[in-house]
Protein backbone atom coordinates (compact mmCIF):
# COMPACT_ATOMS: atom_id res chain seq x y z
CA UNK A 1 0.00 0.00 0.00
CA UNK A 2 1.05 3.21 -0.66
CA UNK A 3 0.95 6.13 1.99
CA UNK A 4 -2.42 7.77 1.27
CA UNK A 5 -4.28 4.63 0.25
CA UNK A 6 -2.92 3.26 3.72
CA UNK A 7 -4.11 6.40 5.18
CA UNK A 8 -7.65 6.23 3.15
CA UNK A 9 -8.28 2.54 4.91
CA UNK A 10 -7.02 3.55 8.40
CA UNK A 11 -9.86 6.68 8.02
CA UNK A 12 -12.53 4.09 7.31
CA UNK A 13 -12.02 1.39 9.76
CA UNK A 14 -12.03 4.02 12.20
CA UNK A 15 -15.38 5.58 11.30
CA UNK A 16 -16.06 2.08 11.79
CA UNK A 17 -14.94 2.72 15.47
CA UNK A 18 -11.67 -0.15 14.51
CA UNK A 19 -9.02 1.04 16.51
CA UNK A 20 -6.70 1.21 13.35
CA UNK A 21 -3.36 3.77 12.67
CA UNK A 22 -1.05 3.93 9.85
CA UNK A 23 2.00 1.93 9.87
CA UNK A 24 5.32 2.21 8.35
CA UNK A 25 7.31 -0.37 7.74
CA UNK A 26 10.77 -0.47 9.26
CA UNK A 27 12.64 -1.82 6.21
CA UNK A 28 11.61 0.91 3.55
CA UNK A 29 10.41 4.47 4.08
CA UNK A 30 7.54 4.29 1.01
CA UNK A 31 5.92 1.29 1.97
CA UNK A 32 2.85 2.06 4.49
CA UNK A 33 0.50 -0.38 5.99
CA UNK A 34 -2.39 -0.73 8.62
CA UNK A 35 -2.02 -1.32 12.28
CA UNK A 36 -4.93 -2.81 14.27
CA UNK A 37 -4.98 -2.70 17.82
CA UNK A 38 -6.77 -5.71 19.47
CA UNK A 39 -8.75 -5.87 22.55
CA UNK A 40 -5.99 -7.88 24.88
CA UNK A 41 -2.60 -5.90 24.30
CA UNK A 42 -2.37 -7.82 20.73
CA UNK A 43 -1.44 -5.54 17.59
CA UNK A 44 -2.22 -6.71 14.14
CA UNK A 45 0.25 -5.23 11.61
CA UNK A 46 -1.65 -5.47 7.70
CA UNK A 47 0.36 -5.32 4.72
CA UNK A 48 3.91 -4.00 5.36
CA UNK A 49 5.62 -6.08 3.59
CA UNK A 50 5.23 -4.58 0.06
CA UNK A 51 3.69 -8.54 -1.22
CA UNK A 52 0.47 -7.55 -3.77
CA UNK A 53 -1.92 -9.95 -1.04
CA UNK A 54 -3.35 -8.81 1.74
CA UNK A 55 -2.01 -10.38 4.88
CA UNK A 56 -1.10 -9.67 8.91
CA UNK A 57 1.03 -10.53 11.39
CA UNK A 58 -0.20 -10.73 14.57
CA UNK A 59 2.11 -9.56 17.70
CA UNK A 60 2.33 -9.20 21.42
CA UNK A 61 4.95 -7.38 22.66
CA UNK A 62 7.49 -7.75 19.62
CA UNK A 63 7.27 -11.29 19.54
CA UNK A 64 5.16 -12.87 16.44
CA UNK A 65 1.60 -14.82 18.35
CA UNK A 66 -0.40 -15.21 15.18
CA UNK A 67 -0.94 -14.53 11.61
CA UNK A 68 -3.36 -13.88 9.32
CA UNK A 69 -2.78 -15.35 5.76
CA UNK A 70 -2.87 -14.20 2.52
CA UNK A 71 -6.54 -13.70 1.49
CA UNK A 72 -7.31 -15.30 -1.75
CA UNK A 73 -7.95 -12.58 -4.62
CA UNK A 74 -6.43 -9.92 -2.30
CA UNK A 75 -4.09 -8.65 -4.79
CA UNK A 76 -6.59 -7.09 -6.87
CA UNK A 77 -9.22 -5.91 -3.67
CA UNK A 78 -10.23 -2.62 -4.26
CA UNK A 79 -10.14 0.00 -1.09
CA UNK A 80 -13.43 -0.98 0.18
CA UNK A 81 -12.80 -4.69 -0.36
CA UNK A 82 -9.70 -4.19 1.55
CA UNK A 83 -11.70 -2.44 4.30
CA UNK A 84 -14.26 -4.78 4.75
CA UNK A 85 -11.19 -8.24 5.24
CA UNK A 86 -9.62 -6.15 7.74
CA UNK A 87 -13.15 -5.25 9.64
CA UNK A 88 -14.25 -9.07 9.08
CA UNK A 89 -11.19 -10.64 10.47
CA UNK A 90 -11.64 -12.65 13.77
CA UNK A 91 -8.07 -13.06 15.57
CA UNK A 92 -8.79 -15.40 17.85
CA UNK A 93 -6.89 -18.42 16.73
CA UNK A 94 -3.26 -18.12 16.16
CA UNK A 95 -4.20 -18.64 12.52
CA UNK A 96 -6.65 -16.12 11.80
CA UNK A 97 -9.74 -16.01 9.72
CA UNK A 98 -12.35 -14.07 7.88
CA UNK A 99 -15.80 -14.13 9.51
CA UNK A 100 -19.06 -14.26 7.23
CA UNK A 101 -19.97 -10.56 7.92
CA UNK A 102 -17.95 -7.45 9.56
CA UNK A 103 -19.61 -7.08 13.30
CA UNK A 104 -21.46 -4.24 13.73
CA UNK A 105 -19.57 -0.99 13.98
CA UNK A 106 -19.19 0.57 16.79
CA UNK A 107 -18.49 4.43 17.90
CA UNK A 108 -16.19 6.12 15.28
CA UNK A 109 -13.05 7.23 16.58
CA UNK A 110 -11.55 10.79 15.90
CA UNK A 111 -8.83 10.72 12.89
CA UNK A 112 -5.41 10.32 13.70
CA UNK A 113 -2.79 13.34 13.03
CA UNK A 114 -4.40 16.82 13.96
CA UNK A 115 -2.48 19.67 13.23
CA UNK A 116 0.12 17.79 11.25
CA UNK A 117 -1.72 16.23 9.10
CA UNK A 118 -3.55 19.08 8.15
CA UNK A 119 -0.16 20.52 7.66
CA UNK A 120 0.93 17.67 5.45
CA UNK A 121 -2.35 17.99 3.31
CA UNK A 122 -2.27 21.43 2.64
CA UNK A 123 -5.12 22.14 4.95
CA UNK A 124 -6.97 20.96 2.63
CA UNK A 125 -9.68 18.41 5.34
Amino acid sequence: MDEFEARRVVDSLRERGVPAHLEMAKAGLSQFGVRVQLFDGRVAVWDTDGTAGLEAQVMRDGILVGFVPMIEGSDHFTEAQIIDAIARTDYDRPIARQRASAPPASAPLPQEGGFFRRFRNGFRN
